[in-house]
């Protein structure tokens, strides 16, 4: 690509981009799956003819369905779904027919030790892998899917359990998906959030946070964290710093394609505690221990890069990634996030 004038992304190694005649020229390769998008429509043809001559390509014409990944456009944007990947995963589970969750978890906490050993570990693996994927385009699972993951090697019956519930929750909206719409005001938001002490095997917390562009979801991650924190505003601070870098890394990528965000990206957090932390110099025994996630994100909100709003509680978006939540709250969280669901369960 690059011999074709085309530069590398520093954001994305998968991302090439070409500006001509202030016109921009975009393709992102995935092994040997490729998308072209932009509007310099002579240079797009011209790139297709010296890709054919370099390599066996077929041209699918409009986007439609990328690794799995079904595109879908009208008037209010573009529509991201997984919903025949769900459907088949469904039947080649037996579970086509099976009885709805309203949510994909409940509200306990699993163990390593809950229930007895299963005989078919690689079957659980599979099934979880497949979950994974699907939580590329569902954020309302990722919290679910990442509990779940967490016993890959050493599965339970009530683990098998939770991991089915998530498919009994996919079973009620199979077409749910992220419409992604027009928008001239591309502001970077991040929410992040922490479950403190969350996991009864190592009490280590859950982080959590989503990023929009231009009011839409973009991105989004439920992680356990690495070690254990030793207050609520610990786990919070650690689930800012990993928000920070992910607002930055989306900064760096808009700069890429030349859409510059003149305003600091909002940081939307909780926990006062947290914010303060953020933001005071002073080194106390109690944070001295995290002072290089404190440094990075001062030096940021100094800059004026990054800003540190607070949200309430009931206004947190990244809560669906670090908790089980109730079905109203729930749903009220989903459809923030922007999901739709496009079809009626069966």
């Amino acid at each position: 690509m690059v011999s074709f004038g085309y530069s590398q992304s520093n954001a994305d190694h998968t991302l090439f981009i070409k500006y001509r005649l202030g016109k921009i020229t975009v393709l992102i390769v995935y092994v040997d799956d490729i998308v072209i998008t932009g509007d310099d429509h002579e240079e797009i043809q011209n790139l297709k003819q010296k890709l054919a001559r370099e390599f066996e390509v077929k041209d699918l014409g409009k986007l439609k369905y990328f690794l799995g990944i079904e595109v879908a456009r009208s008037k209010q944007g573009i529509f991201l779904s997984q919903q025949k990947y769900t459907l088949d995963l469904l039947e080649k589970m037996g579970m086509s027919g099976c009885r709805p969750a309203d949510t994909p978890i409940e509200n306990h906490r699993l163990g390593r030790d809950d229930g007895v050993e299963i005989e078919d570990i690689s079957g659980f693996q599979r099934l979880v892998g497949r979950l994974i994927y699907l939580s590329h385009t569902h954020p309302n699972i990722s919290y679910a899917v990442s509990v779940v993951s967490q016993y890959m090697y050493t599965p339970k019956t009530r683990h098998v359990d939770a991991a089915h519930r998530i498919l009994r929750y996919l079973k009620s909206s199979p077409g749910r998906g992220i419409l992604f719409s027009p928008s001239t005001d591309l502001k970077i938001e991040v929410y992040t959030d922490a479950d403190w002490a969350r996991s009864v095997d190592d009490r280590r917390s859950t982080s959590g946070y989503c990023s929009l562009v231009g009011g839409n979801l973009v991105t989004w991650r439920s992680k356990k964290q690495q070690v254990v924190a030793r207050s609520s505003a610990e786990a919070e601070f650690r689930a800012m710093a990993h928000g920070v870098c992910e607002g930055l890394w989306l900064r760096a990528l808009l700069s890429d394609l030349g859409l510059v965000e003149e305003g600091s990206i909002r940081l939307y957090c909780d926990n006062k505690s947290a914010i303060s932390i953020a933001h005071n110099p002073v080194q106390h025994d109690r944070t001295k221990h995290i002072e290089v996630d404190r440094h990075f994100i001062k030096e940021n909100i100094e800059r004026g890069i990054i800003c540190t709003p607070f949200v309430p509680s009931n206004g947190q978006l990244a809560d669906i990634l670090t908790k089980g939540l109730s079905g109203n709250y729930f749903d009220r969280i989903v459809n923030k996030l922007g999901m739709f669901n496009i079809t009626r369960p069966t």
